[in-house]
């Protein structure tokens, strides 16, 4: 009568210790050579675990498809209708899978008189191949500026852009068409306080907008663009911070950095049921957090599967001695 005690026994540990399924967004590092930029990031809608991303500038009209599961590019996208790239610091995905691009940096202190954004379908397919953009020249209300962070809206397509202040700066919104004969004129709509940023993103469904920093990144209700900030989020810390995504799902946001071979982090989303939001004034990373026992850590999982097999196996090991004692 030993042997249905021994296998059963078996069972509950392996259960208990076996380690959870790799997710989909559980972080990654970008494998490409090529990319030592990477300043935007974008999570794909109709390619699960594809992310969006390019190079800061002197690279060319290039989009890099990466696949989170091995960090490998898939697919090398070469823009034509774009003219010569000057500093591509952003990319969102917008209605209907479309791709936009924000030509949008100003490494000459916010002097030039316009910049440019780029929109194209995303393939369907993932293999290196050309396509053909639509370029829309914009110019902001009350001058040149300097700016990282581009977002369309996920419901509406319109065009945002949060320009990089130190001492804090503004969200743009675009006309609600942009036309590509003409100058597109962004005005200002919100204010961004105490953040220099460094990139931006839109919930899937519209209703959250988060503003990353180098170091840190601020949460906002958004509010029909009259955006609302809710708190500080954790930050991974990775470097020189330039990028942020959520995930397709929503539950995620994943935060990138320039560099070779540079690390892809996630962090639980706003509202999402986990721990990445708080209160406190640091704003720094808090990766740590899963390893002493936080939500996102593997361990957490491992310690409690343990103490229940211990548990099962002391119930167990009594009942046994029980029906041995009653023959």
């Amino acid at each position: 009568m030993r042997r249905p005690f021994a296998v059963l026994a078996a069972a509950l540990l392996m259960g208990a210790f076996a380690v959870p399924a790799a997710h989909a967004d559980d972080g990654f590092t970008i494998e490409d050579p090529r990319i030592t930029e990477s300043s935007g990031l974008a999570a794909s809608r109709q390619h699960p675990g594809i992310y969006w991303t390019h190079n800061d500038s002197d690279d060319g009209a290039y989009l890099y498809a990466v696949d989170s599961a091995t960090g490998e590019t898939v697919a090398t996208i070469t823009l034509t209708g774009v003219g010569t790239p000057r500093d591509v610091e952003a990319i969102s995905v917008g209605p209907d899978n479309e791709l936009w691009v924000g030509d949008i940096g100003d490494n000459l202190g916010g002097t030039w008189p316009h910049v440019w954004i780029y929109r194209l379908p995303e393939p369907k397919e993932l293999r290196d191949q050309t396509i053909r953009a639509t370029q829309y020249v914009v110019q902001y209300q009350g001058g040149a500026r300097d700016a990282e962070s581009l977002v369309v809206h996920p419901k509406t397509g319109r065009v945002y852009i949060a320009d990089k202040k130190e001492e804090g700066g503004q969200l743009f919104e675009g006309p609600a068409e942009l036309s590509a004969s003409g100058t597109n004129v962004f005005k200002p709509i919100a204010r961004i306080d105490n953040l220099q940023a460094t990139d931006a993103t839109l919930s899937p469904d519209g209703r959250k907008l988060v503003v990353r920093s180098y170091f840190g990144a601020f949460a906002y209700d958004w509010n029909g663009g009259d955006i609302k900030k809710t708190g500080r989020l954790s930050v991974p810390f990775l470097g020189q911070g330039e990028s942020v995504t959520y995930t397709a799902d929503g539950s995620r946001l994943m935060y990138g950095a320039e560099g070779s071979e540079s690390s892809v982090e996630p962090e639980d989303a706003p509202d999402s049921g986990g721990s990445s939001g708080s209160d406190s004034s640091s704003g720094e990373g808090s990766s740590a957090a899963a390893g002493n026992g936080g939500s996102g850590g593997g361990d957490g999982n491992v310690r409690t599967g343990a103490i229940a097999v211990a548990a099962v196996l002391a119930a167990l090991f009594g009942a046994s001695r029980l029906r041995r004692r009653s023959r």
